[in-house]
């Protein structure tokens, strides 16, 4: 099955390169309507290009040709943002090679590149227009927090591979950079309208019924003159919870999904933009509010979120090559945690107050005819208040770089640079290097052989957590005798406190990579890396109970008629032989667990390939398809302490956007992975490989002023799990009403 998967995957993405290779630009590609051609070939209407090259900033803040960039880079653009299905920023990332993606509730994803994604992924670093939307205190990114929607974007870029050369700490495996339209691009008002519906009836497990999801949004930009142009946009965005999986985690322990209220969401947005244009620079200012409640997922379990908010300011000032951002981002949270109960026999509550504050510079020099000279750094002060980590109250990060783009010859190009990071939480500067030498045999080719180096600090939690919850294990699962007494859940305090010894984690990579223009009508890309992580970052089980030592405030569960169901000191000696939920050096004799932290487990090697063809058949109709390919990590402490990837993840699809109508199409198959990063091994298992159907179509009216369509997310209505511990998705049917004026 796998051999085929691969082989069906290689033939389609080159049938497709040989395809556009075969459509030049004069040429009507096949099944395409023949037009009738003018008597006078000058009378006829100047068109607009079939096939537009990208251009990129986000490989190495400075903007060049895709084809040039000196790393892997994707692009989502504008047209394909307007037609796909999508409730959340999560599914225009579903069809990028190399990326993994998990879904665990109605509001919570995270994505990786190249790697296994997680509960709380840290690897990526997301911004929106040069501000960081980064969570430096639990070390993530809430995707749900960016403060625009989609039709106010340009492009998304996604840097596949490490970037911290130029972007620093937390770019470890890859960047996402959300750039929106300018006020003067967006010039006019408009309005949409999101509503719809989805199921929640799981195969052999919950019938709760359809639920709703509903959004609305309204932007007005304004040029008020040939300097001045602003925008304002507000909107919202809501939703019942999905279904949770039911029964027993599909692996061997008899331990079944936890039974907890689930929660949807609630997203309201407003983002204002003032631009001034001055004939020799640039000034834009922009806040705002993004807010979120619901399910937030984590290596604790689940957290019920209220009230979650962040707002925000920054300036940007640009002249030439000449570059200042400020900003601020303030964080407020309350949570609940499901299935951290403490003392009181309550869930246990936490709050969250963080605040940044961030000065970045960087500029562009040429000197003489073949070096491009960029350089640049930041400060970047933290200041916390958190229930779950007391001690943690302030961090500041430090961070210089320096690039050169050095032209050796017309066929031949060398880009060099390395960066700088000081953390007053890390003992020494980190220093991360990048060389890409770049082969162009023709203009519209190049071949890049590359090594980088990048980083992730230990967030605040990391270093600072401290938590005591009551963990529960089911008696039955130790003398099936125990199944029929009401009390068998037996119930034990486990503690969880940060490392405030943790070294970065870092990552080293190799990649050839190529990307080419295929007669100006595609592009083509295709990627081979090998990475070695060092020293990374595990919350992990570090001790277990003895018989010999009963905890404190130990919770017995009891028979109904009162009496313990057996002697303390049995029950203890009946868990101390259990097997163990973990390979540290500290729990190979196996016992339940009483302590958990943070610890730099070791190395993992890693390897893979990426195929990808994205191009347009007409001036209408683009298509796509790529493939990646994973191997097993490698790791040299146990695999049982990582999360594994899908091996093979295959993508294809076709987007319409005409004068009348709009589309899309595609399909996603993702392998089945492993994921162990919630609680302890009880918990962990594999989720099935699915394939995910998506299909939109809209009509366009009014002279293109208004449109009106239906989306479809999960066409095929499977029971989609992406990860063990998260929700099902089923099938979602959007409509959609747009106006603009």
């Amino acid at each position: 099955m796998t051999a085929r998967i691969t082989a069906v995957a290689l033939m389609l993405v080159f049938a497709s390169a040989t395809a556009f290779a075969q459509t030049g630009n004069n040429q009507t590609p096949t099944g395409a309507p023949q037009q009738q051609q003018p008597a006078k070939p000058e009378a006829k209407p100047e068109e607009p290009p079939v096939y537009v090259e990208q251009v990129v900033v986000t490989a190495s803040k400075v903007e060049q040709q895709l084809v040039n960039a000196p790393a892997t880079v994707s692009v989502v653009t504008a047209d394909v943002l307007a037609a796909t299905p999508a409730t959340n920023y999560a599914e225009f990332f579903r069809a990028v090679p190399g990326v993994n993606l998990s879904q665990t509730s109605a509001r919570d994803f995270n994505i990786t590149m190249r790697g296994a994604a997680s509960t709380l992924a840290t690897s990526t670093l997301a911004l929106l227009d040069g501000r960081s939307l980064y969570l430096d205190f639990f070390g993530f990114v809430a995707w749900d927090l960016l403060p625009v929607n989609p039709n106010e974007l340009k492009q998304i870029e996604v840097i596949r591979g490490p970037a911290s050369a130029v972007w620093g700490a937390n770019a470890m495996n890859g960047v996402v950079n959300f750039i929106s339209k300018t006020p003067r691009e967006l010039n006019g008002n408009s309005a949409t309208i999101t509503f719809g519906a989805f199921g929640r009836d799981i195969d052999g497990g919950q019938q709760l019924g359809n639920g709703t999801l509903f959004g609305i949004n309204a932007t007005h930009a304004r040029a008020v003159n040939d300097r001045w142009a602003y925008k304002l946009s507000a909107g919202g965005y809501t939703s019942e919870p999905f279904a949770r999986p039911t029964g027993l985690i599909p692996n061997g322990t008899g331990t079944r999904f936890p039974d907890f209220a689930n929660s949807g969401t609630t997203q309201p947005k407003l983002d204002v933009r003032v631009d001034y244009d001055a004939d020799r620079y640039k000034l834009v200012f922009a806040g705002g509010y993004s807010g979120t409640d619901g399910m937030f997922h984590t290596g604790l379990g689940p957290l019920d979120a209220t009230g979650v908010g962040v707002g925000y300011g920054t300036m940007r000032y640009s002249r030439g090559g000449l570059k200042l951002n400020v900003f601020t981002n303030i964080l407020r949270a309350d949570a609940v945690g499901l299935l951290a109960i403490g003392a009181n026999g309550r869930p246990t509550s936490y709050r969250f107050d963080t605040q940044t504050f961030d000065v970045e510079t960087g500029n562009v020099n040429l000197i003489g005819t073949r070096n491009v000279l960029s350089y640049g750094g930041n400060v970047r002060y933290n200041s916390f208040d958190m229930s779950i980590a007391p001690r943690g109250d302030r961090r500041t990060e430090l961070g210089a770089y320096i690039q050169d783009e050095i032209f050796l010859h017309d066929k031949v190009r060398l880009n060099v640079g390395a960066r700088f990071d000081k953390f007053d939480s890390i003992e020494a500067p980190v220093f991360s290097p990048r060389a890409t030498l770049i082969l162009k045999p023709q203009a519209n080719h190049a071949l890049r052989l590359s090594y980088n180096k990048a980083f992730r600090s230990p967030s605040l939690i990391n270093n600072y957590l401290e938590a005591t919850i009551f963990n529960q294990l089911d008696l039955a699962l130790i003398n099936p005798a125990f199944a029929a007494l009401p009390g068998r859940a037996f119930a034990f305090p486990v503690r969880a406190v940060g490392n405030e010894s943790l070294k970065e984690e870092s990552t080293e990579s190799f990649e050839v990579g190529y990307t080419g223009i295929i007669n100006d009508r595609a592009t083509v890309s295709a990627a081979v890396y090998f990475t070695t992580n060092k020293d990374e970052i595990f919350f992990t089980q570090t001790g277990r109970y003895r018989a010999t030592a009963p905890p404190p405030n130990w919770v017995q569960t009891f028979s109904p008629g009162g009496m313990p169901i057996l002697p303390l000191t049995s029950i203890l000696g009946i868990l101390e032989v259990l097997p163990p939920a973990c390979a540290t050096a500290v729990c190979t004799t196996g016992g339940v667990p009483s302590d958990f932290s943070y610890r730099n487990l070791g190395t993992t090697r890693n390897k893979g390939f990426e195929l990808g063809i994205d191009g347009a058949a007409s001036q209408a109709v683009n298509l796509f398809a790529n493939y990646s390919w994973q191997a097993q990590p490698e790791p040299d402490f146990a695999l049982s302490e990582i999360n594994l990837p899908p091996t093979h993840r295959f993508n294809v699809g076709v987007n319409l956007n005409t004068s009348r109508f709009l589309g899309n199409a595609s399909a996603s198959y993702v392998d089945e992975a492993f994921f162990q990063d919630v609680l302890d091994a009880r918990f962990a298992g594999r989720t099935k490989a699915y394939t995910q159907v998506n299909g939109s179509f809209g009509v366009k009216f009014a002279r293109e002023r208004a449109t009106a369509a239906i989306k479809v997310i999960n066409l095929l209505d499977e029971d989609i799990q992406s990860h063990i511990f998260g929700d099902i998705l089923k099938r979602q049917v959007i409509g959609e009403f747009r106006v603009t004026f």
